[in-house]
C-alpha cells in the first residue's frame, strides 16, 4: 500500500472538527428557524385571541332567536363571526387553548407558551341583556335626515306649523337673509288638528315672516305636499288631472296648495346636493346606531342615492348593513339601469337585489286604494298610482331579471291587485316563492279572502307596528266596523305565513327610528301613554304579537326577507357577530318599562360601533 493510501492523521483531525462545527451550526440554525417560526405562530395566536372575546350573562339573558337554544349563558366571537353559544366552559374552549400544544413541543418552547395570550371576557351587568343586531325592514334613511332639518311631527295645529317655520327662519341666518332659499320640512298630519282638514297655501302666508317664501312641506306619510303661494306662482299651466295623483282644489277649482301622490312630481323642488345627502345620512346613522339598528332596509333608493351608498361602501364608511330597494321613479321598466350588489364594499355591508314599486297612496290622505269608497268620504276610494297592467308588466320583468319585488300596498284594492299579479307569476309562470321572495310593503288592509291568500302564496308581508298605533285614532272612521277587521292584522298575517315570517320595520321618518317603539306597539297595541280606542288592553288585542315573535320579526324574519338568514338575524355559531346590549330585559319587564330601555352597545362584525362593550 502506498503512503497515499494511508490516512493522514492531520487530515482526519481536520475533517472531524469540520463535521463537528457544521453539525453545531446546523443545530443552532434549526433552533433559530424554529424559534422564528414559533415566534411567528405566537404572534399569530396572540392576534387571533386579541381579536376574540367572550360575553357572558350569569342569568342566561342572551336571547339568541335560535330555536335550538333560545337563551344562553355565553357567546364567543372571533374577528367578525360568532364562534360558540352556550355554557361558560364550552364557550371558553371554543376559542382554543395554547397549553394543549405544549406536549408536542420542546420544553423550552412549552415554557414560552405557559404565558397564555389574553382573552377578554365581558360579563353583563345584572339586568342587562344581549339580543341579535336589530333590523328595520322598511325605512327611509336620507329622508329621515331631511325631516330633521325642519321636523313638523307632533304639531297639533296649522298655527303650530307656522310657528315652527318662523323659528326655523329666525335660527338660520342664511335662510333668513336669502328669500330665494327653499324652506322644506316634513311631518304634518291634518288628522291630529282641529277639523282634520287639509291646510291651504294661504295658511303659509298668514304671518309676514313667511310672505313670498318658497315653502314645501311633506305630509307625515310622504304621500302629500303642502306648498306656499310663492311656489304655486312657479307652477304654471297645471293639468286638470294627474294619473295616480290629486291636485286639491278650492270651490272655484283653483289649486289650494296640497298635492297628493303623483301630483307631487309637479312641484319644482331643487335636488339635494351631495353635501346635504351626506349630512342627512350621518344624522340618521348616528341615531340608528344609538338605538341598536345594525341592518336597515332602505325602501325606495333612487339612483343618485345608490351611487352615494356605493361610494360610502367602497370607502368603508357604512357603519351598519344596508339592504336597498332600488327605484328610479319611472313607469317603464328600469331594472337594467341598476347595479346588482351583493355584500358590496370594503366591509361587505351593502346589498342591492330588490326593487320598490308603489301601488297606491296612504290612508291618512285618503289615497289608499280601496275596493269600496271610504266610510268617511263616499266620493273617494283612493288612488292606484299605476294601472294594474303597467304594474304587472314591470313586476314580470323584474322577476325574470332576478330582482326581488317589494310593492307598497296600503288599501285592500292595492293588495288585491298585487296578489293577483304575484299569483299569476307563482302559479302560472313557474315562479319559485322561496327564490324570489316577493314582498308587500305595509300590507295594511286586506279583504278576508286576501288575508288567506297572502299566506297561501307565501308572499312576505313587511309591516310596521307603529302604523297601527298611529292610525288607530281614525282608521275605523275611514274604513268602517267591518273592513277594519282585515286591517293591521299582524298576528293573522304571521300565523298564515307558511314560514312564520313577519319582518317588522318602522317606515321612519314617518315613525320614530327607535325599534323599541315598534316592539312596544307590536306587543301592546297601545300608544306610548298606554291608551288605545279599546282601552289599556290594546287596540284589537287579538292581533298582538308575543315578545318572542316581535323580536324575531326585527331580527331573523328581517334577515330572511333580505336573503340573509344564513348570515344574520340570530346569535348562531358561524353567523356575523352583530348584536346589541340593552340595560334591561325587554322580554320580561312590565310593558310600561319597555321604552325605558337604553342601548349600552351596538356591535357590527364583532366591533363596537356605538357605546362601550
Amino acid at each position: 500500500m502506498s503512503s497515499k493510501d494511508a490516512k493522514d492523521p492531520s487530515n482526519s483531525s481536520t475533517g472531524a472538527r469540520s463535521q463537528e462545527s457544521h453539525g453545531s451550526t446546523t443545530h443552532w440554525t434549526r433552533r433559530l428557524l424554529l424559534g422564528v417560526a414559533l415566534s411567528g405562530a405566537l404572534l399569530f395566536l396572540n392576534y387571533r385571541l386579541q381579536s376574540s372575546y367572550i360575553v357572558c350573562s350569569p342569568s342566561r339573558k342572551i336571547y339568541t332567536v335560535d330555536g335550538t337554544l333560545p337563551q344562553a349563558e355565553c357567546i364567543s366571537v372571533r374577528d367578525t363571526r360568532i364562534v360558540h353559544v352556550g355554557k361558560y366552559d364550552d364557550t371558553m374552549r371554543s376559542l382554543g387553548t395554547i397549553g394543549s400544544l405544549s406536549n408536542a413541543l420542546p420544553s423550552w418552547v412549552a415554557e414560552k407558551l405557559e404565558v397564555r395570550p389574553f382573552v377578554k371576557v365581558i360579563h353583563l351587568d345584572e339586568g342587562s341583556i344581549m339580543v341579535p343586531g336589530l333590523a328595520d325592514a322598511h325605512a327611509h334613511i336620507i329622508e329621515n335626515g331631511y325631516m330633521n332639518q325642519l321636523p313638523l311631527m307632533g304639531s297639533k295645529s296649522i298655527q303650530e306649523v307656522v310657528d315652527r317655520i318662523k323659528s326655523f327662519i329666525s335660527t338660520h341666518p342664511d335662510v333668513s337673509k336669502d328669500p330665494s332659499r327653499w324652506i322644506e320640512g316634513m311631518g304634518w298630519d291634518q288628522t291630529k288638528w282641529p277639523g282634520a282638514q287639509f291646510p291651504t297655501a294661504a295658511d303659509l302666508e298668514s304671518d309676514p315672516l313667511l310672505k313670498d317664501r318658497l315653502i314645501s312641506l311633506s305630509r307625515v306619510d310622504g304621500h302629500a305636499r303642502w306648498v306656499s303661494p310663492a311656489v304655486l306662482k312657479l307652477m304654471q299651466d297645471l293639468p286638470d288631472q294627474v294619473e295616480g295623483g290629486l291636485i286639491v282644489r278650492d270651490e272655484q277649482g283653483h289649486p289650494n296648495g296640497v298635492f297628493v301622490d303623483n301630483a307631487m312630481n309637479l312641484i319644482p323642488i331643487p335636488p339635494w346636493s351631495e353635501k346635504q345627502i351626506t349630512e342627512f345620512f350621518d344624522q340618521t346613522m348616528n341615531e340608528a346606531l344609538s338605538y341598536g339598528l345594525t341592518s336597515i332596509h332602505d325602501a325606495d333608493t333612487k339612483p343618485d342615492i345608490i351611487k352615494f351608498y356605493q361610494k360610502m361602501a367602497v370607502a368603508g364608511k357604512l357603519p351598519n348593513r344596508l339592504y336597498l330597494m332600488g327605484n328610479n321613479g319611472s313607469a317603464d321598466y328600469w331594472g337594467d339601469t341598476l347595479p346588482h350588489l351583493i355584500n358590496y364594499g370594503k366591509h361587505g355591508r351593502l346589498t342591492l337585489r330588490s326593487v320598490k314599486l308603489i301601488a297606491d297612496g296612504a290612508l291618512g290622505s285618503w289615497g289608499a286604494a280601496l275596493l269600496e269608497p271610504y266610510s268617511d268620504n263616499g266620493n273617494a276610494s283612493g288612488l292606484m298610482l299605476s294601472s294594474p297592467e303597467k304594474l304587472e308588466k314591470q313586476i314580470r320583468q323584474f322577476w325574470k331579471d332576478g330582482w326581488q319585488t317589494n310593492v307598497h300596498c296600503i288599501g285592500d284594492r292595492a293588495n288585491h291587485v298585487i296578489l293577483d299579479i304575484y299569483e299569476r307569476i307563482l302559479k302560472g309562470s313557474g315562479g319559485n316563492v322561496s327564490e324570489w321572495r316577493p314582498r308587500i310593503e305595509h300590507a295594511q288592509i286586506f279583504s278576508p279572502a286576501d288575508l288567506d291568500r297572502i299566506g297561501r302564496l307565501g308572499v312576505i308581508a313587511s309591516v310596521q307596528p307603529t302604523h297601527a298605533t298611529s292610525d288607530m285614532g281614525y282608521a275605523q272612521i275611514r274604513l268602517g266596523p267591518e273592513r277594519i277587521k282585515g286591517a293591521y292584522a299582524y298576528r293573522t298575517l304571521l300565523e298564515k305565513s307558511p314560514r312564520s315570517v313577519l319582518p317588522l320595520g318602522s317606515d321612519f321618518p314617518i315613525e320614530g327610528v327607535d325599534p323599541l317603539l315598534g316592539f312596544y306597539a307590536a306587543v301592546t297595541r297601545l300608544n306610548i301613554d298606554g291608551t288605545s280606542p279599546h282601552g289599556r288592553g290594546g287596540w284589537f288585542p287579538e292581533q298582538k304579537l308575543t315578545r318572542a315573535q316581535a323580536l324575531k320579526g326585527m331580527t331573523l324574519d328581517a334577515a330572511y326577507a333580505s336573503f340573509a338568514e344564513n348570515e344574520l338575524g340570530s346569535l348562531t355559531p358561524g353567523k356575523k357577530a352583530d348584536f346589541v346590549i340593552l340595560d334591561r330585559d325587554i322580554m320580561t319587564v312590565a310593558y310600561d318599562d319597555i321604552l325605558k330601555a337604553k342601548v349600552l352597545a351596538t356591535v357590527v362584525d364583532g366591533g363596537v360601533v356605538y357605546g362601550i362593550l
